[in-house]
């Protein structure tokens, strides 16, 4: 029978710290601690007979230090197996250490000061101590500084700067040299900031600002900037970027400041440079208001779960312990990819999971009946503008009587929150008319009902299903050039979490009737994110601008011509009034009819202005 040859950490590859036998480890501490105490001793009777000390005096000094480390090594170990030990070198350590010393010290004053001829003077042991604490804390410091340091893994670690200086950088640095794995080396900062030049932190040194990137890089050998200034302007980060690019090293950065915010930055979160970070737009975090019991315990029901709002806003329901989530979808596939990423399996068994399709009146009617949830999310949409100007058919049947249809069914459900879109500000397209009315049909039913029926209003959602960055990432895959429809064309982006973040806030401080808007800063010129994306890429491609579609507008709006911007709430957060549509108005559009003329119907009906009587008044 053949014998397999053991395994080494250099055959497999493994990088972790190869680790010290704990009992060869447990014997240098004692034998360094020894040595502490007879050197602490020792100077210290030296120094009491002013230098001159005889034969005798010496080994009585001797003895008592022996009996010192003895108790010190037995007080030690008695503590270690009631309370653990601390890790070497920290300042659990170091306290421990103290403590133990000044025990030692008072158990051999004990001894000595009854005596009535005393080996040594009483000033031995409490000088000593203290003199042996300190050699114990400077080995213990020097081991650690030199562990930090040299990780001893089989690889060696990325020699790495790290831009910025703030309270991050502080933690960011002692948590690469914790690593086990010894991924980065911290050998020098770098900050434009003047009254920083020569500062040190965890003894890594500032080296110069961004102008002396590439001389950094050269004097200290390493090979990648890792940017740490969290939640600053993009235009310094692309500027940092594009000088660490050129010097020839590789740029990583930290994940944007809201994901910091409840614990500190691990070597993890060190990752390559991604679009957002590059848009020029700060992401827009909306803190919820809503309670984790705000959902806890509640029944709730998302349409259109499987896409990319939906399943975010899934995920986000999920963790709020709710009293059932049902998920529904009319793609399996889908529905398959979602209950995957929630609960690590795939049976398609459960019966969170709920195929079916909105068009369905009759389907859609029973199984609300059935499932009785008390928050409906209703994110099931047709959303491609230029496939939906073609066939506006089949945004009427999805998107304006689906959502009909859901509406119809949540007669005795408390809140409800449609998902609209930015094009439903003045709309021009298909997309825009159908997710206007939409919005004014869910502002009927607030106003017939009386609950909590509203809807909110996003602009793209960035890295999407079929989003323009998808999209733009699909040619450079293909080694296409990129299609942008006009070199000035803007809109507004916005990242899945803020989008689900404006949506659960919605079912909180959304009054019945409301648009909600997000402030979501200022607009993006597309061109500058297909140029960045092409910058990205290795394979140099170019730009086309193919002219705007049909139904496009080259910039788009948050509020139409006549809604007001008000903020009574929360700063980030827009309310609008909707003027309600009725149902009827809704039904008599003609999904079969000419594609010309359901285009002039769909946008007669947004024209349309209802009588005063009939409008909702928010609760």
């Amino acid at each position: 029978m053949d014998t397999a040859a053991p395994t080494t950490p250099a055959a497999t590859g493994d990088r972790r710290r190869r680790p010290v036998p704990r009992r060869r480890g447990a014997l240098s501490w004692l034998t360094l601690d020894t040595l502490a105490w007879c050197g602490g001793l020792s100077t210290a009777a030296w120094t009491r007979f002013e230098f001159t000390l005889t034969a005798g005096q010496c080994g009585w000094v001797l003895v008592t230090a022996l009996a010192c480390a003895a108790v010190h090594a037995s007080i030690g170990q008695v503590r270690r197996s009631l309370r653990g030990h601390d890790p070497v070198g920290s300042l659990d350590e170091a306290r421990e250490l103290a403590g133990t010393a000044a025990l030692a010290a008072a158990s051999a004053l004990l001894v000595i000061l009854p005596m009535p001829e005393r080996p040594v003077p009483a000033t031995t042991p409490v000088v000593g101590a203290v003199i042996a604490l300190l050699i114990m804390a400077v080995g213990r410091s020097a081991y650690r500084y030199h562990r930090d340091r040299h990780p001893g893994t089989s690889q060696p670690a990325t020699r790495a700067l790290i831009y910025g200086v703030d309270a991050t950088t502080a933690r960011l640095v002692r948590a690469l040299r914790a690593d086990p794995l010894g991924r980065y080396l911290p050998v020098g900062l770098l900050d434009d900031e003047l009254g920083k030049r020569d500062l040190r932190l965890d003894g890594v040194r500032v080296l110069g600002g961004r102008h002396q990137i590439g001389a950094a890089l050269q004097r200290t050998g390493a090979d990648t900037v890792i940017f740490c200034m969290v939640g600053s302007d993009t235009g310094l980060l692309r500027d940092v970027r594009d000088r660490t690019v050129r010097a020839g090293a590789t740029f990583k950065v930290l994940p944007p400041l809201h994901d910091l915010l409840d614990r500190p930055p691990a070597v993890t979160d060190v990752r390559d440079i991604q679009l957002t970070d590059l848009l020029g737009r700060a992401p827009r975090a909306v803190a919820p208001t809503r309670e984790r019991n705000g959902l806890r315990g509640r029944r709730v029901l998302v349409t259109g779960a499987g896409g990319s709002i939906g399943s975010e806003l899934c995920q986000q329901i999920a963790r709020c312990e709710p009293g059932e989530l049902m998920m529904l979808d009319r793609d399996e596939s889908a529905l398959h990819a979602l209950q995957m990423s929630l609960y690590g399996r795939a049976l398609l068994d459960g019966p969170e999971l709920i195929l079916a399709d909105i068009r369905d009146a009759e389907q859609v009617s029973r199984i609300i009946a059935e499932r009785r949830p008390e928050i409906v999310f209703h994110a099931a949409a047709l959303k491609h503008l230029p496939l939906l100007q073609r066939h506006p058919g089949e945004a009427v049947k999805t998107n304006i009587l689906g959502t009909l249809n859901v509406l119809e069914a949540c007669r005795d459900v408390a809140e409800f929150v449609n998902i609209s879109t930015d094009k439903a500000a003045d709309p021009i397209s298909v997309l825009g008319y159908s997710k206007r009315l939409t919005e004014q049909l869910t502002a009927h039913y607030a106003a017939r009902s009386g609950a909590r029926y509203l809807s909110v209003r996003f602009g793209n959602v960035l890295s999407s299903r079929g989003s323009v960055l998808t999209a733009f990432r699909s040619q450079l895959a293909a080694g296409l050039p990129i299609t942008v429809t006009h070199p000035d064309v803007t809109r507004y982006f916005m990242t899945k979490q803020e989008a689900v973040h404006l949506v659960l806030q919605a079912a909180t401080i959304g009054r019945g009737g409301e648009a909600l808007v997000l402030d979501m800063g200022e607009p993006v010129r597309i061109a500058d994110v297909a140029r960045r994306l092409a910058d990205e890429s290795a394979t140099n491609a170019g730009i086309v601008f193919t002219g705007l579609r049909p139904g496009e507008k080259l910039h788009e709006d948050l509020f139409g011509a006549d809604e007001i911007d008000t903020r009574p709430i929360h700063p980030l957060i827009s309310h609008v009034g909707v003027p309600p549509l009725s149902p009827q108005d809704a039904r008599r559009l003609d999904p079969y009819a000419a594609v010309d003329d359901l285009i002039a119907q769909l946008a007669a009906l947004c024209a349309q202005r209802p009588a005063l009587s009939t409008l909702a008044t928010p609760r």
